[in-house]
């Protein structure tokens, strides 16, 4: 089934010309569907590439799903104009009275700042807090996974001697995890930020789980017992040239950048990266909204707020 998303957003036609199966508003008021609704709080700077990744993984599975987007009020962005945020992104004043099935938080180039001086940290705390009695599940990335955590459970993010950037072998650590079902034994994954969570100070909250870890980039999932918050310290939504872009832009600006690690073949960067996550992403997307969305999340979409919290 299709990802319903606004008829001009950018990402429609990107996701048509690599035969992602996507339906326009137009077309799915002349479906008798209920489709999954998942709004996605999108703090990255590069938001159109940020909305495509998403809509892409998000729209490759069985389930319709409707995309809205979310901006914060208390931010203005100052990379994406201001003609596509008011054509296609909602503040949460106006979508805080409905009940969404699932719910994604994106990363942001904030690490380097205490979560309470970011700009938007009370809204975002806000929207959190809001989460937990009007959204099914919700799947926080990168950044936005060390905000959770730390807003849910108190669980702060530790500097890294050196930024964790490139694509790194993780595997599965809690074998009955339904979110890795059908994950090989080791998968790939890529990373870029300058700061982590710790496992010990994780395994001291009794209502999360760690499901998969790396020996080198460390803990990548957490989730609470039933899946209502899930918590991905890394960007499997990331293209092939993502951090590519970031890599050459440090690089050209003089600035002191490592090469990614396990990227380029041969760790030649003249050479074209290739792309070994892919596969993963489409299933870790598709397991999320199946498994923690679709077969959890009532029919009736209004019966979410009476749902336990985690």
């Amino acid at each position: 089934m299709p990802i319903k998303i606004p008829n001009d957003l950018p990402a429609t036609k990107v996701l048509n010309d690599e035969n992602i199966f996507v339906i326009t508003e137009t077309r799915a008021l002349t479906q008798d569907i209920r489709p999954l609704q998942i709004l996605i709080v999108n703090l990255m700077p590069t938001k159109i590439v940020t909305e495509t990744q998403l809509a892409r993984l998000l729209g490759n599975t069985p389930l319709q799903v409707e995309m809205e987007l979310l901006m914060m009020s208390s931010h203005k962005s100052k990379n994406t104009s201001e003609e596509h945020m008011l054509a296609f992104y909602k503040t949460f004043d106006e979508v805080k009275h409905r009940n969404f099935d699932g719910m994604v938080i994106t990363g942001s180039p904030v690490e380097h700042m205490h979560f309470t001086e970011v700009e938007y940290w009370d809204e975002l705390c806000t929207i959190m807090e809001w989460s937990k009695t009007h959204v099914t599940s919700t799947f926080h990335i990168c950044w936005g996974a060390q905000a959770g955590l730390y807003y849910h459970y108190g669980i702060n993010k530790h500097q890294i001697d050196n930024k964790l950037f490139g694509v790194f072998e993780h595997k599965v650590t809690h074998k009955g995890s339904i979110l890795f079902r059908g994950f090989d034994d080791t998968f790939m994954v890529p990373h870029s930020r300058h700061t982590t969570v710790l496992a010990e100070d994780i395994e001291k909250v009794k209502e999360l789980k760690i499901l998969s870890m790396s020996d080198v980039a460390g803990v990548y999932a957490v989730a609470t017992d039933k899946g209502k918050q899930i918590f991905i310290t890394g960007h499997s939504e990331y293209d092939a040239d993502t951090l590519e872009k970031e890599y050459l832009r440090d690089k050209n600006a003089g600035l002191k950048i490592d090469m990614p690690v396990n990227y380029y073949p041969n760790n030649d960067d003249t050479q074209r990266p290739i792309n070994t996550w892919r596969s993963h992403a489409n299933l870790l997307y598709s397991n999320w909204l199946n498994y923690f969305v679709y077969q959890t999340t009532p029919y009736d979409i209004a019966e979410i707020n009476k749902e336990e919290k985690p």
